[in-house]
C-alpha cells in the first residue's frame, strides 16, 4: 500500500511544495487548510495524481477538529506514515507592542497544532510500525530579526517540540525532525513585502530579501519540499531529532561586510 501522508497548511506555500513532493514519490496524501478555496484550487493543480489527493478543511489549533480529522484518516486507511506540519502564521511586534490576543493566537497555530497532530497521528503511525514527522521551524528559531517576538518565540518552540516528540518515539521507529527555511518565496512572504513596501513594488522587496542570502536568491516552496521529501523517506531512516537549516548560507554570514 502507498504511505499515507497528511500535509498541514498544504494548500500553498511550502505545505504545497511538500504535498508535491510526496505525491511524486508515491504517497496518498491529505491536505489541512482553514482555506476552503485554496484546497479546492491546489487539489485541481494536482489533478494528474488523482485519488492520490484530498483536502480537508480544518483548524489545525482545535483539538476537537484535528482529533476528527486525523481518525478520518487513520480509520480510512488503517495507518499514517508522514505528518508534515507547515501550517503557520507570521505576525509582528515587540514584546510591548504584542497583544496577548497576538501571542496566543501565534502560539496556538505554530506550536499547539504541532502537538495536536502528532497526539492523534502517532497512534496511527504506530499501527504502521514506524513513522516521520517533519515539523517546519524556521532560521528565527536561532537569530532574530526585530519586532517579531511571538513569532520567533513560537519557531524556537517548534524545535524543542520536535527534540521531545523524536526521544519519546524513537523506540517505536517514529522519528520526528524540524526544517528551518530562511526566506522563502510563499503568499506569507509576499503579505510581509507588501506590509514592508514602502512604496517599491513587491517583486523589488523580494529581490533585495533573496539577496541578502549568499548563493544570492530566496527558496522556492520546492526547494523545502525536497528536503521534507527525503526526512520522510527510508533514506533518512537513521535520522530523528534533529533539525536542518536550509538558507542558502544566510546563517554562515556575520552582518559586517569588509571593504573591497
Amino acid at each position: 500500500m502507498s504511505k499515507v501522508a497528511i500535509v498541514t497548511g498544504g494548500a500553498k506555500g511550502i505545505g504545497f511544495g511538500s504535498t508535491k513532493r510526496l505525491l511524486e514519490d508515491g504517497a496518498i496524501v491529505i491536505m489541512f487548510d482553514l482555506d476552503e478555496a485554496g484546497l479546492i484550487k491546489a487539489q485541481e493543480g494536482f489533478a494528474e495524481f488523482g485519488e492520490k489527493i484530498s483536502g480537508m478543511k480544518v483548524d489545525v489549533s482545535s483539538d476537537s477538529q484535528v482529533k476528527s480529522a486525523v481518525a478520518s484518516i487513520g480509520e480510512k486507511y488503517g495507518q499514517i506514515d508522514y505528518l508534515v506540519n507547515c501550517a503557520g502564521i507570521q505576525t509582528y511586534g515587540t514584546a510591548v507592542e504584542t497583544s496577548e490576543e497576538t501571542w496566543d493566537k501565534t502560539f496556538n497555530v505554530n506550536v499547539k497544532s504541532m502537538y495536536l497532530t502528532a497526539k492523534y497521528a502517532i497512534p496511527f503511525m504506530r499501527k504502521a510500525k514506524g513513522g516521520s514527522i517533519v515539523n517546519i521551524s524556521s532560521v528565527q528559531s536561532l537569530a532574530n530579526q526585530k519586532g517579531v517576538v511571538a513569532y520567533a518565540a513560537s519557531k524556537g518552540a517548534i524545535n524543542s517540540l520536535t527534540r521531545a516528540i523524536a526521544i519519546d518515539h524513537a523506540a517505536e521507529q517514529i522519528r520526528c525532525n524540524a526544517i528551518l527555511p530562511a526566506s522563502v518565496d510563499t503568499p506569507m512572504l509576499r503579505e510581509s513585502a507588501r506590509v514592508f513596501s514602502a512604496g517599491r513594488s513587491e517583486d523589488e522587496i523580494l529581490k533585495e530579501w533573496g539577496s541578502s542570502h549568499p548563493i544570492g536568491r530566496m527558496a522556492s516552496i520546492h526547494d523545502i519540499g525536497e528536503l521534507v521529501g527525503f526526512l520522510c523517506s527510508d533514506k533518512a531512516s537513521f535520522i530523528t531529532g534533529s533539525s536542518y537549516v536550509i538558507d542558502g548560507g544566510l546563517m554562515t554570514q556575520v552582518p559586517v561586510i569588509l571593504p573591497d
